[in-house]
């Protein structure tokens, strides 16, 4: 696109400070693009209202953005973009600025409104709540380079390496450095199997949630974080700290540990790849190459 002029590409963005017009009203501000277009009075107020009923902003369009919340300024903001009728929507982290109950809302009513639209939409977020619950395709970026690029399951189930199995799950998986003899791990006084055959020095990752604790010794609560219906525990098996995200606070401070061979997951210790186990094959991958956000 780097060849056509802005106005031409008809691609539309939504940025992470909303970007409104302040001495513009909401209508003003949706309405503004298509008057530099020059279409016609009944056109734009036709397309104004067409797209406050599909965002229920309606009630908002005499008003200015300073007197707005967050989440109504970022619907404008959408239906600024939305009015276009573009063929790509660009959105650059536009949940960031809200709070995370009103994230939490806001998102959902872009899942329903991407839904609905069935427009292709290009979304950067930090945030990989976000990218696991909005996107029908991940492309997972570090410093500029293409890690890995799946849907969501496969990037979580089978990440290509280090960066991207610390950086999709919630919360991240545990990632500790481990020698395997004839691909049996030690954990604390316990060997666990990993699925393979492999010796030598690896990377380990389990996730909290592929975890169950029974009673035993394996190793010994150091501290517990309730969140509501789950509760998450630190865990010393040795040199090894885990966390734990069960159901139920611990009966006692000493604890086994169950782990499936399937939810062990090895990288090379130096490269940090996958070494194509756990649970699933390795997704796809891109041979690293620079690349813009």
């Amino acid at each position: 696109m780097a060849g056509i002029a802005p106005q031409d590409r008809n691609i539309a963005m939504v940025f992470q400070s909303y970007a409104l017009y302040p001495h513009l009203t909401c209508r003003e501000n949706l309405a503004l693009s298509l008057k530099l277009k020059k279409a016609a009075a009944a056109e734009i107020d036709r397309r104004v209202r067409a797209t406050a009923d599909m965002l229920e902003i309606d009630h908002l369009l005499p008003k200015r953005p300073r007197e707005l919340s967050g989440g109504e300024r970022q619907r404008v903001a959408v239906g600024r973009a939305l009015i276009r009728n573009p063929k790509v929507f660009l959105f650059d982290e536009p949940l960031s600025n809200l709070d995370a109950l009103l994230r939490e809302r806001v998102r959902h009513e872009l899942k329903e409104l991407f839904r609905r639209l069935q427009a292709t939409v290009i979304y950067v977020t930090h945030d990989q709540t976000e990218a696991m619950s909005l996107a029908d395709q991940i492309v997972v970026f570090d410093k500029g380079t293409v890690q890995q690029k799946g849907t969501p399951d496969d990037v979580y189930r089978s990440p290509a390496n280090r960066f991207v199995a610390s950086f999709i799950g919630s919360p991240s998986m545990n990632l500790f450095e481990a020698t395997l003899e004839d691909g049996m791990l030690q954990l604390g006084p316990d060997r666990f199997p990993t699925g393979t055959r492999t010796s030598g020095r690896v990377l380990a990752g389990i996730r909290p949630e592929a975890i169950r604790l029974t009673r035993g010794q394996t190793g010994r609560i150091v501290w517990t974080e309730h969140l509501g219906s789950q509760v998450l525990c630190g865990l010393r098996c040795g040199s090894v700290t885990l966390t734990a995200l069960t159901n139920q606070q611990p009966a006692s401070e000493c604890l086994a540990i169950g782990v499936a061979p399937e939810d062990i997951y090895l990288f090379n210790a130096s490269t940090g790849e996958n070494l194509g186990n756990g649970t699933g094959r390795v997704a796809d991958r891109t041979q690293p190459a620079p690349a813009s956000r």
